[in-house]
């Protein structure tokens, strides 16, 4: 065995420098000399490469906590300004390896007759030694992948049925109180006859406690507005085709086919908040591609992470593009935050059209017009213009400057360990970087 802090080190140099499979830093070991320098000329070979980033996922993650709190005694992980952002990852699998719900099922049945019908003759005439014939060991494998595609598929369908509930509830609670439905009108036609019905309602209700003749006109009005659409959001959904079946990977089932500038990739979605210095401070990965929902959990974890780590004082602003907007993410407690409401150059667009603002917003704004306001203000414009220089960077550097652009691993903890390992060496070379030819302790005692 092989002392795990060499086997981490190893790890550690060989992701600053853009090397990432087993077997290229096997042959790196055997070459480079700061390569046998960390391996004091022993040669760890690639299975036991791989075997231990795979054994020592969770320490292997842990290390970042250890890293940033390196980095907060240099001075650079202070809070301050934090900008949160998400790039989509390639997993270590092809977009052509998705298949249908059914498609799976009835490869699992094939494969099952064939296991059955080999492992018959293998009772009639038994392998030497009691080997599995490879036919068997191969298939196992497949049904094993197979079956995790069945499970996560059923994962996905669970988890649309409880947000369509969820949202149902809410557009009937809204319904009820005259308010409308909000957001854009669903594709899926089941949920458009869903919200034609909430809109009925809703026109219902305001038509009832409409008080004077013109209110009493247009409530009218609304009413056989909506009565009108919800017939043909009726009619639509009677004519409209089947749903399209859900689908699963049958090589990493965890991940997800994810929409990018240049297409669609099969990965996940990585996230990472960093602070004025291009220190990430969090690292979270999900198989979710929409960001709205991780921006509170990353302004948590960046807040227990600086707690960890030892960073004295607390996040003074949170800068976030407008793939974070939404009113529970603008008005949860917490650390104030800027968050775009539309596209960045529609925001500039806007804000020429519109003019500056000064001040606090009015009163009466609501929180998207509150939103809009500060990032108009001068102080909010010149603060927003942080995130692209803060943030964007620490992705360009990983997928440009070392060409990680996908997973290693398969699987969605062993790409979240791989993610933070990935964000470590970041902060690493951050570091090192910082030191301009210092030894650490130096570093460590100019920042105190």
């Amino acid at each position: 065995a092989y002392d795990p802090e060499m086997m981490l080190a190893l790890l550690f140099y060989a992701y600053c420098c853009g090397l990432r499979s087993s077997r290229r830093i096997e042959a790196a070991v055997r070459v480079d000399l700061a390569f046998k320098a960390i391996c004091a000329d022993l040669v760890p070979d690639h299975i036991a490469i791989a075997r231990f980033r795979a054994d020592h996922e969770q320490a292997i993650k842990d290390t970042f906590i250890d890293v940033l709190r390196l980095c907060a005694k240099a001075g650079l992980a202070s809070l301050g300004v934090i900008a949160i952002d998400g790039t989509k990852m390639a997993a270590d699998a092809a977009l052509d390896q998705n298949r249908s719900e059914s498609t799976i099922r009835a490869e699992v049945e094939a494969i099952m007759a064939q296991v059955a019908a080999a492992e018959k003759e293998e009772a009639v005439q038994p392998s030497l030694a009691g080997e599995l014939p490879e036919m068997l060991a191969h298939r196992s494998s497949r049904l094993g992948r197979l079956k995790a595609a069945l499970g996560e598929i059923e994962a996905q369908r669970q988890a649309a049925v409880a947000a369509e509930a969820a949202a149902t509830e809410r557009m009937a609670q809204d319904a009820e109180q005259g308010r409308r439905p909000k957001g854009k009108a669903p594709a899926d036609p089941a949920r458009a006859v869903e919200r034609a019905r909430a809109e009925v309602t809703s026109a219902r209700v305001r038509h009832a406690a409409a008080r004077s003749v013109l209110e009493r006109l247009q409530t009218t009005a609304d009413l056989e507005r909506a009565e009108r659409l919800l017939v043909e959001a009726e009619a639509a959904a009677e004519s409209a085709p089947a749903p399209a079946e859900r689908q699963a990977n049958v090589v990493d089932p965890e991940s997800r086919i994810m929409k990018t500038h240049d297409g669609w990739l099969q990965g996940y979605n990585a996230q990472a908040a960093v602070n004025a210095s291009q220190i990430v401070v969090a690292a979270e990965l999900t198989n979710d591609a929409n960001d709205v929902a991780l921006l509170l959990p990353l302004i948590a974890a960046s807040e227990a992470n600086a707690n960890k780590a030892g960073v004295a004082g607390g996040i003074g602003v949170v800068l976030a593009d407008a793939g974070y907007w939404s009113e529970i993410n603008a008005t949860a407690e917490g650390p104030n935050r800027l968050i775009a409401t539309l596209k960045d150059w529609k925001q500039r667009r806007a804000a020429k059209q519109m003019g500056t603002t000064t001040g606090e917003p009015p009163e009466d704004a609501s929180p998207l017009e509150a939103m809009e306001h500060a990032l108009r203000t001068p102080e909010g414009a010149e603060l927003y213009a942080q995130r692209s220089y803060t943030v964007e960077p620490v992705f360009g550097q990983a997928k440009e400057n070392r060409s990680i652009r996908r997973f290693m691993r398969r699987g969605l903890d062993a790409a979240e360990s791989e993610w933070a390992l990935i964000c470590t060496t970041g902060n690493l070379l951050k570091l090192y970087s910082h030191a301009g030819g210092r030894s650490l302790a130096e570093v460590i005692a100019a920042a105190s």
